[in-house]
C-alpha cells in the first residue's frame, strides 16, 4: 500500500483538482471555509490511502468530497434552523485576474454560472443532501448518472429520480430572459446611483413589482429578521439603509459595482471596510429579488478576495 508521504506528482495531481473539489464543495455547502476544510479533509484522505488502488483519482476524489459534504450538510442543518433572520449562502466575488481560482470555479458555461447564484444556493436549502448532491454534480458539472450513483452508492434509476425531484423544487430559481452581462451591469449601477440619492422613483423603475429582498445580518448586526416583498417597500428599504449608512460614517461611504457569485453586485465600504454585499437577481430589466449580507463572519473571505483584485488592477 502506498500509504507514506505522498511524492511530488501525487501532491501535485491533487492540488491541480483542488479548485473543481472546491467547487463542488461550496456549491452542496454554500459557505467558503466549510468548502475548504471539506477539501483539505479529502487531502488528508488521499494522503493515507493506498493510491495505488485508486485507478480514478478524480473519480476517488470526487466521491470523498461529495460524501464529506453530505456529513457537512446534515450537521449544517440544525445550526441553520437556529440561525437569527434568513440564512444566505456566502457571497463569493470573481477570483482576481492572473490570480489562483476561487471557490466558484468553474464558470464556463450558463449552467455552472447559474448554480452559484445566490438565489440557487438558497433555494437549494430546500433540498435533501442527496438531492443537493445529484443537483449540483449533474448540473454544474455534467456527471453521468451512472457516475454520481457509484458517488452516492445509489441506483442510476434512484440518481435520476433524485435529480428530477430537485429540478422540480428549484425551478423558480432559473433565470429567463435574463440580460446580458452589460445589460445587467447597466441596471445595477442605476439601482445604485438610486438608492444612494434615496430616489424612490428611480428604485421602483428598476425593481420588479413582486421584488423580494432577504438580509442576512445572522444576529450579528442589524438587518431585517423576515424577507420584505413589494417594490415599494424594498425601495423605502433600500434608501433606509442608504441613510443609515451615512449616518454612521458621514462621507465615509463608498459603493462599487464588482462581479459577485457570476453576476454584478454592490459592495459597500464604510471607513474603508467592508460592510455589505447586495447581490441582486434580474429577469429582463427588472430586479426580480435582492440578497443583503452584512453578517461580519460571511464577509470576511470576500473581503479577502476584493482586496487581491483591487491590487492585481493596480492604480487606475
Amino acid at each position: 500500500m502506498e500509504t507514506g508521504p505522498m511524492a511530488a506528482d501525487e501532491a501535485a495531481e491533487f492540488e491541480a483538482m483542488r479548485p473543481r473539489l472546491t467547487g463542488i464543495a461550496y456549491r452542496m455547502l454554500g459557505e467558503v471555509q466549510e468548502a475548504e476544510d471539506a477539501v483539505q479533509d479529502a487531502f488528508l484522505r488521499w494522503n493515507g490511502a493506498d493510491r495505488a488502488a485508486v485507478e480514478e483519482p478524480r473519480a476517488w476524489l470526487t466521491k470523498v468530497v461529495t460524501n464529506l459534504c453530505l456529513n457537512r450538510l446534515t450537521s449544517a442543518r440544525a445550526r441553520r434552523e437556529s440561525y437569527i433572520g434568513p440564512w444566505l449562502p456566502e457571497p463569493v466575488p470573481a477570483a482576481a485576474p492572473g490570480g489562483p481560482p476561487g471557490p466558484l470555479e468553474p464558470l464556463e458555461t450558463v449552467q455552472q454560472r447559474d448554480s452559484v447564484s445566490l438565489a440557487l444556493l438558497t433555494l437549494m436549502e430546500s433540498l435533501t443532501p442527496a438531492e443537493r448532491a445529484v443537483f449540483v454534480l449533474r448540473e454544474a458539472f455534467g456527471y453521468p448518472h451512472r457516475q454520481i450513483a457509484d458517488i452516492l452508492e445509489v441506483s442510476e434509476a434512484s440518481s435520476r429520480q433524485l435529480h428530477r425531484r430537485a429540478r422540480q423544487r428549484v425551478a423558480s430559481a432559473e433565470r429567463r430572459f435574463a440580460p446580458g452581462n452589460a445589460e445587467w451591469r447597466r441596471l445595477v449601477e442605476r439601482f445604485l446611483d438610486a438608492a444612494m440619492r434615496g430616489n424612490m422613483s428611480g428604485l421602483e423603475q428598476v425593481l420588479a413589482e413582486d421584488v423580494v429582498s432577504w438580509s442576512d445580518g445572522g444576529g450579528k448586526v442589524s438587518a431585517a429578521r423576515l424577507p420584505i416583498t413589494g417594490r415599494a417597500r424594498v425601495a423605502r428599504f433600500l434608501i433606509g439603509l442608504a441613510r443609515r449608512g451615512e449616518e454612521l460614517a458621514p462621507g465615509r461611504v463608498a459603493t462599487t459595482v464588482e462581479e459577485v457569485n457570476g453576476v454584478p453586485a454592490v459592495v459597500v465600504r464604510i471607513r474603508g471596510a467592508l460592510y455589505g454585499i447586495l447581490v441582486p437577481e434580474v429577469s429582463g430589466d427588472r430586479i426580480t429579488s435582492l440578497f443583503v449580507v452584512v453578517n461580519p463572519g460571511k464577509l470576511a473571505f470576500a473581503d479577502r478576495a476584493l482586496s487581491r483584485s483591487g491590487e492585481s488592477s493596480g492604480p487606475s
